[in-house]
């Protein structure tokens, strides 16, 4: 039977505010326009640490580009809950080096979840070192991007470090759709690939 990773979120929500719960999130973004619909749903709900972890993206300027982008975004947002930003040296050897022998392998595929699994290991850690209830990634919004597979590498992961893993489908509720009526309000850069050279 398939999960509907939503309703449990939702779920969980709902639960965290019956008991005035203010749980701490570590939530990786990907980019400032899948984060925008993330962080209006969820910051009402988290204190939330936003990580912007994305060695995958091989341009430097690109990279630094789409960091300035998210930067922004909390500056401009007006967010209900608190967001702090964390920071991560950029190393774009890691990714380089764990995607050997997959370079031709297709969009979607083994590759992308070599990176997923990169990503979440990371946001995990870093996760259990601030002390967070949980963590979790703005992935889940994009319709390019499986939501079962991230969220099945998310609770192995999870299970691995010992935090716990928040199940995630963004693009669900319509969220995919809000993220590009907030990227035109605050005018926010799109990029047309995920960042890998591989996908550009």
């Amino acid at each position: 039977m398939n999960r509907n990773f939503s309703r449990e979120l939702d779920a969980l929500i709902e639960k965290n505010k019956r008991e005035n719960i203010v749980p701490k999130l570590m939530l990786h973004a990907c980019c400032a326009c899948c984060a925008s619909y993330v962080l209006e749903y969820l910051s009402p709900h988290f204190d939330i640490y936003l990580l912007f972890y994305n060695p995958n993206i091989t341009e430097e300027s690109e990279h630094s580009y789409r960091k300035s982008e998210l930067r922004r975004l909390i500056d401009e947002m007006k967010l209900t809950g608190k967001v702090t930003i964390v920071d991560c040296e950029y190393t774009e050897s890691e990714y380089l080096d764990l995607v050997k022998g997959l370079e031709n392998e297709p969009e979607r595929g083994s590759r992308c979840s070599v990176c997923f699994d990169m990503r979440l290991k990371k946001t995990a850690q870093l996760a259990k070192d601030f002390g967070c209830d949980y963590f979790a990634t703005t992935l889940t919004i994009s319709p390019m991007k499986n939501s079962s597979i991230i969220n099945s590498i998310g609770e192995r992961v999870g299970e691995s470090v010992g935090v716990s893993y928040l199940p995630t489908d963004f693009k669900k509720k319509n969220g995919y759709k809000r993220s590009i009526e907030l990227s035109k309000e605050y005018n926010l850069y799109r990029q047309n690939y995920c960042g890998c050279v591989f996908s550009k």
